[in-house]
C-alpha cells in the first residue's frame, strides 16, 4: 500500500517538484485522469477488446447539458460509432495532415478549429499535439491519445474511438473527404479536457492556439496604421507561428451573419500564407485566409474565380490561385485590413517579430486563486478590499538597449477550468491587472501591500480591459526597478483559479512571488521529500527563515502546529511563518517606538541637564 501524502499546499508543493524534475513538459506529459495510453493500450491488446473510456462515455452526459443535452432535438438519434463503423477503411491521417481534413459540424467551436487548421501549416507543432505512431492498421486497439498545453504545462488526454453520429454522418468536426478521422479524434480529446462537446461552444482563436503553445499577440486591425504588418504576418508564417483573425460583432444578431461578401461576423479563421503578386505593373499585397466550415468564401477582389488571377503570371496564377470550395481564399491585404477587425498570432517561441532581428523571450509562471473572504478583493474600484489580491514582484534590471532605461515585458493573466463549469451555469469571470512601482524604501521581502499604499500610489500600467476572456494579456516598457502586478476579478468575492505569466527579454530579470522563498525553505529541510517536516526538521528550517527561538517558545509551536505524529505539513509550516512574521514585525515596531522615546527621554533629559550648568 502506497503511503497517504498530506493534502493541502503539501501536496501542491509535491506537485511542484514533479514539474521541476520535468512533468509536464511535451515528452512527459500530465497524464489526465490518471489514464497512461501505452498501458491501456497494451492492456486492450492483450485481452483482444477494443477501449471504451469509463471516464468520457459515450451519453448525453459527454455531449452536453444544454443545447445539447438530453433534452434537446439536437441529440435525439444520436449514436457513437468507431471510424471502423462508419466506412470500410478508416484512415487516421491521409497523405498528410491538411487544411481541409477540418470542416465544421454543428458544434460552435470555430475558434478552435482555426487553430487546428495552422497546426497543419506545421509539422513539428502538429506532432506535438497528435503523436505518431496512432492509426486504425497494425495493433488498432480503439484507444487514442493527443496532448495540449494548459494553463503552464502539457496534458495527455487518452480516448476510445467512439464518435457521435446522426444521420449516418459526423455529428462534429469532420474531413473533407469523410474516410480521415485524426480531427474528429483530436475535437473528442479537448472536448473530455474540458468536460464536454457542449463545453467548447464559443471562444477566441487566441484560446485555442494557447491549447498547443504559449503566448500571443493581438492586432487591432480597424486601428492598425502602420505599413509593417504584412512582413509581420509573413514572419511569423515562416517561424511557423498560428494566426487567426476574425471580425468584432456589435450585438448579439451579428453572431455568424454573412456580408455582403460572404464574410462571417464573429467567426473565426485561420491566416494561412502571405504573398506579393505582380499586378498590372505593381507589386500587390496578398494574404490567404481558411474558413474552417470549409465552405462560405470571400466573393471580393481575388476571390477564387475573380477577374484580377487573369492579369497575373500563369506560372504564379497555377501555384496560388484555387477554384475549388474548400473553404481557403485570397483577398488583398488592403481589404484584409478593411474588412476583418483583429489579428491573432501565436509565436511559437515568443519571439519579437516587431523587429527584424529575433529576441528571445524567457517566461516566469505562477498559480494563484482568488477566495471569498481571503484572496477576491475585486479591482481598484474597491480600495477597501484591493489590497487582499494576491500580489506578484517583477524585478526588472536590464534595459532593451544601453542608454535607455525602460525594459519590454509582457503580462498575461490567464483564468482556469472555466469551461468546466459550464454545466454548472458559470461562465469566464471578468479580470485584468494592475501594476504598482515599489520604491527602495519600502521594497521588502515578505511584504503583502496594504490599503494604505493603494490608495496613496497610482498604478504604472494595467491591463488594457477588464473582460470575461480566458486570457488578458498586455505588453509593457517600464523603467527598470520593481514593480508589484495585483491580478483581480471586476467585483470583488469572485472565485477563480489563475495562471499568471511574466514574459521578459533577458534571462537576468525575474518575476518571484512573496511566498517563494517559504517554498524553497520548506523544500530544502523536508529531507525525505515526504511532503511533511518532523519537528527536527521543523526547528532547523524556522531558523533558516531567520527565527531563532527559545526552548519554551519553539515547543509552544510543536504543541500548535504539529500533527499527532509531531510531523508539520506545509499549510500548517506556512502559517506559523506568517504568524511569527507578524508577532515579529509587531514586537520590532514596538520596540522601535519605545527605543524612541527612551532616546527622546535622553535628548530632554540632556538638555535640562545642560540647561541646569548654564544657570
Amino acid at each position: 500500500m502506497e503511503p497517504i501524502y498530506a493534502t493541502g499546499m503539501a501536496a501542491k508543493l509535491r506537485s511542484q517538484w514533479d514539474r521541476d524534475a520535468g512533468l509536464g513538459q511535451n515528452h512527459n506529459a500530465v497524464k489526465l485522469l490518471g489514464q497512461d495510453y501505452e498501458s491501456l493500450r497494451a492492456q486492450c491488446q492483450q485481452t483482444r477488446t477494443l477501449f471504451e473510456d469509463p471516464l468520457f462515455p459515450t451519453s448525453t452526459s459527454s455531449l452536453g447539458f444544454n443545447e445539447l443535452g438530453p433534452r434537446s432535438s439536437k441529440t435525439h438519434g444520436v449514436r457513437w460509432m468507431r471510424p471502423t463503423e462508419i466506412c470500410m477503411r478508416p484512415q487516421f491521417i491521409m497523405d498528410g495532415a491538411t487544411r481541409t481534413d477540418i470542416c465544421q459540424g454543428a458544434l460552435g467551436d470555430c475558434w478552435l478549429l482555426a487553430a487546428i487548421a495552422s497546426l497543419t501549416l506545421n509539422d513539428d507543432l502538429l506532432h506535438r499535439v497528435v503523436p505518431h505512431g496512432q492509426s486504425f492498421d497494425g495493433g488498432y486497439a480503439g484507444i487514442f491519445h493527443f496532448q495540449f498545453w494548459q494553463f503552464g504545462e502539457w496534458v495527455d488526454v487518452v480516448i476510445d474511438d467512439r464518435l457521435p453520429v446522426k444521420d449516418g454522418k459526423l455529428l462534429f468536426v469532420h474531413s473533407a473527404e469523410g474516410g480521415e478521422f485524426w480531427s474528429a479524434l483530436l475535437e473528442k480529446a479537448y472536448a473530455k479536457l474540458n468536460g464536454c462537446y457542449e463545453a467548447l461552444s464559443g471562444g477566441s482563436t487566441s484560446e485555442g492556439f494557447e491549447e498547443k503553445c504559449p503566448p500571443q499577440c493581438l492586432y487591432m486591425l480597424n486601428f492598425f496604421r502602420g505599413a509593417d504588418l504584412f512582413s509581420i504576418i509573413g514572419r511569423a508564417i515562416e517561424r511557423g507561428s498560428l494566426l487567426g483573425c476574425s471580425i468584432d460583432i456589435t450585438s448579439k444578431f451579428d453572431q455568424e451573419a454573412v456580408t455582403f461578401k460572404k464574410l462571417v461576423k464573429g467567426h473565426a479563421y485561420s491566416v494561412t500564407a502571405v504573398e506579393e503578386v505582380v499586378y498590372r505593373g505593381n507589386m500587390t499585397k496578398l494574404v490567404r485566409i481558411r474558413n474552417p466550415w470549409g465552405e462560405v468564401e470571400w466573393t471580393g477582389a481575388w476571390s477564387d474565380d475573380s477577374r484580377e488571377w487573369d492579369n497575373v503570371d500563369r506560372s504564379v496564377r497555377g501555384r496560388l490561385q484555387n477554384r475549388s470550395e474548400d473553404g481557403e481564399f485570397w483577398m488583398s491585404f488592403s481589404d484584409f485590413l478593411r474588412e476583418f477587425s483583429r489579428l491573432e498570432i501565436c509565436n511559437l517561441t515568443a519571439d519579437a517579430l516587431q523587429a527584424g532581428q529575433v529576441k528571445k523571450w524567457s517566461t516566469s509562471l505562477y498559480q494563484g486563486e482568488w477566495r471569498r473572504g481571503s484572496t477576491a478583493g475585486g479591482c481598484r474600484n474597491f480600495p477597501a478590499t484591493f489590497w487582499i489580491n494576491p500580489q506578484f514582484k517583477v524585478t526588472l534590471k536590464h534595459p532593451d538597449s544601453p542608454g535607455q532605461s525602460d525594459c519590454s515585458f509582457l503580462v498575461a493573466l490567464m483564468q482556469k477550468d472555466r469551461r468546466k463549469k459550464r454545466r454548472e451555469g458559470q461562465d469566464m469571470e471578468t479580470i485584468g491587472f494592475a501594476i504598482y512601482e515599489v520604491r527602495e524604501q519600502i521594497s521588502l521581502s515578505g511584504v503583502h501591500l496594504k490599503r494604505d499604499f493603494f490608495l496613496t500610489n497610482a498604478s504604472s500600467a494595467r491591463s488594457e480591459l477588464f473582460i470575461n476572456l480566458r486570457e488578458v494579456s498586455s505588453r509593457f516598457q517600464l523603467p527598470a526597478g520593481e514593480y508589484i502586478i495585483v491580478p483581480s476579478t471586476f467585483e470583488p468575492q469572485k472565485e477563480a483559479d489563475f495562471v499568471l505569466r511574466v514574459m521578459w527579454e533577458d534571462l537576468h530579470n525575474a518575476a518571484q512571488m512573496f511566498t517563494l522563498r517559504k517554498k524553497q525553505i520548506f523544500r530544502d529541510h523536508d529531507v525525505d521529500k515526504s511532503g511533511t517536516m518532523s519537528s527536527y526538521e521543523m526547528r532547523r528550517a524556522l531558523e533558516a527563515a531567520g527565527f531563532k527561538l527559545n526552548n519554551h517558545l519553539f515547543q509552544l509551536i510543536i504543541l500548535r502546529y504539529t500533527e499527532e505524529d509531531l510531523s508539520v505539513d506545509f499549510d500548517n509550516f506556512v502559517t506559523c511563518l506568517v504568524r511569527l512574521e507578524t508577532m515579529f514585525n509587531h514586537v520590532t515596531l514596538k520596540t522601535g517606538v519605545m527605543m524612541l522615546k527612551i532616546h527622546r527621554n535622553k535628548l530632554h533629559l540632556n538638555r535640562y541637564s545642560h540647561r541646569k550648568q548654564l544657570f
